[in-house]
């Protein structure tokens, strides 16, 4: 420290000593260069002369590591090395009296750390950012300045004031800063001197923006879930950037699901498949949670898990003969209510029943149980159908097989016959002389099969028999038709003939008559005197 204070004084004190001196006037000393830049830790040659005539005392005052690496009669040529700072280095001579000369020595070196300030994870768009930067060493602080960067694009330019420096730009974040490079930039710029511009840069940092509206994801879920059901629901939200970056979270009171997200420009659409188990029975919540950038929306909505069997209906006996007493019952869970179809009216209860005797008509009858529970303010129904088999003896009456059929010959006809009872019966239909009828085959009728038949039904719970006439309507042959109309025709022709002659004759006879009548009474008249 004392050093550094004393070098300011010592051209002064060279100026005192060299006034104090006799024989005033002399050379002036001089020095090149009289000015230098160089880096940090480097080496410069100074030349200090005097233009003394005759050979004059010549020195180089300085606080550097200096080296003297040749000499005249009047100049001595100094090498200074290891400059770690600016400083005026100073020639002096000794002629007549002592002269000095001072140079400028300048040096210049990099800033040692630059540094932009962490971003933040997720900037919302819209809103400002602000960028620090921080810059340590460098000089010649004049010719420093700092930049900041978007990708190239020049933000803010300052000059770097301090050790460390620092710089700060605010800047509106937008959809396209998504993904952008930001960076910090030294400039030292010393053209000027005869060098160069020398650029740093710090480490880039890559921003992300987001959009996330305030308004609430879409959750779609049936509000009522049956046990055993596989049960599918889906968080929708629009709006959203960028969309591929939204995280989605599922969750049933409390257990993570596992849903498919796709994205789609700026929606998403997640979806989750749960089998539902009966430990997950009664009322659930489900949570979606749509999370981008360090924001969260959230929509719940109540499920209620039901168990809802299917009811019991129960047939005393599945197959009875005819007349048979049959008990049918249908039952469902606590909390039901049944409906039994036939059965009278009876209080809403789980239980329900029905009697009768099993006839005919009711073979192959459906009865239904309809079930109805309330669940989540939801009306559930289920149903359950069985059949009742009834045993009885072959049936053959009007509806099951026509006794008369008339048809036309050649004409396309099916001869439908169809006994009833269970078991099926078994049907014949045949004619006297043993010929069958053809039945359930569509054929063209033939006139040889008219007749009467006998049909025959017949089972292991008996036999029935009905009569069957079939007519068929045909034409007679034409040749025939022609004879008989020609011969009624020649007949009709010969007794109006015959008519016509007869009637002629008795015209001819009735005037002979009257002319032989005529010339009787003639004769018989006596003649007039003359």
């Amino acid at each position: 420290m004392a050093l550094a204070a004393a070098r300011p004084a010592l051209p002064a004190l060279l100026a005192l000593i060299g006034a104090l001196l006799p024989g005033l006037g002399g050379g002036q000393t001089s020095v090149h260069p009289p000015e230098a830049i160089i880096p940090r830790g480097g080496s410069v040659r100074v030349n200090c002369s005097s233009s003394c005539d005759r050979p004059a005392f010549v020195g180089l005052e300085t606080v550097l590591t200096k080296k003297e690496v040749a000499q005249g009669d009047n100049w001595k040529l100094f090498e200074l090395s290891g400059v770690q700072g600016d400083t005026k280095p100073i020639c002096f001579s000794q002629c007549q009296t002592q002269t000095i000369a001072q140079m400028s020595l300048v040096v210049y070196w990099l800033p040692e750390r630059i540094e932009l300030a962490p971003l933040p994870p997720w900037q919302p768009v819209g809103e400002n950012l602000t960028l620090r930067c921080q810059v340590t060493g460098g000089a010649p602080r004049a010719n420093l300045s700092v930049v900041l960067l978007r990708g190239e694009e020049e933000l803010s330019r300052q000059p770097a004031v301090g050790d460390p420096a620092k710089a700060t730009a605010t800047v509106l974040a937008g959809r396209d800063d998504h993904l952008a490079n930001f960076s910090c930039r030294t400039e030292l710029d010393l053209r000027s001197q005869g060098l160069q511009l020398f650029q740093n840069s710090s480490a880039p940092r890559q921003l992300r923006t987001f959009v996330l509206p305030e308004t609430r994801p879409n959750l779609a879920t049936p509000r009522v879930v049956e046990v055993g059901t596989e049960w599918s629901m889906n968080c929708t939200m629009e709006g959203l950037f960028p969309a591929s970056e939204a995280q989605v979270r599922l969750e049933l009171t409390g257990w993570n699901l596992h849903p498919t997200v796709m994205y789609n420009n700026d929606s998403l659409l997640a979806t989750a498949k749960e089998k539902v188990n009966t430990e997950e029975e009664g009322t659930q919540q489900l949570l979606c949670v749509v999370t981008l950038g360090h924001q969260s929306r959230s929509r719940q909505e109540t499920v209620t898990i039901y168990s809802f069997p299917a009811p019991n209906l129960i047939l005393s006996e599945p197959e009875v003969s005819e007349g048979t007493l049959v008990t049918v019952e249908c039952e469902t869970q606590a909390g039901a209510k049944v409906v039994l179809s036939g059965a009278s009216a009876q209080l809403p209860g789980p239980r329900a029943q029905l009697r009768l005797n099993a006839s005919a008509e009711d073979d192959r009858r459906l009865f239904s149980c309809s079930a109805v529970l309330e669940a989540g303010g939801q009306v559930l129904y289920k149903n359950r159908t069985r059949e009742l088999r009834v045993l009885y003896g072959p049936l053959l009456d009007e509806r099951d097989c026509l006794g008369n059929w008339t048809w036309q010959e050649g004409s396309q006809q099916t001869l439908t016959c169809r006994p009833r009872g269970n078991p099926v019966p078994e049907l014949k239909c045949l004619r006297k002389d043993g010929r069958s009828l053809p039945i359930g085959d569509l054929r063209p009728v033939k006139r040889e099969v008219a007749g009467t038949y006998l049909c025959h039904a017949r089972s292991s719970r008996g036999e029935v028999t009905r009569e069957v006439v079939v007519n068929v309507l045909y034409h007679r042959n034409h040749i025939l038709t022609i004879i008989l109309v020609t011969v009624g025709s020649v007949a009709v022709i010969t007794c109006l003939a015959a008519y016509i002659y007869n009637r002629q004759r008795k015209i001819r006879e009735y005037k002979l008559q009257k002319a032989q009548e005529a010339a009787a009474m003639k004769l018989n008249t006596p003649a007039t005197p003359p």
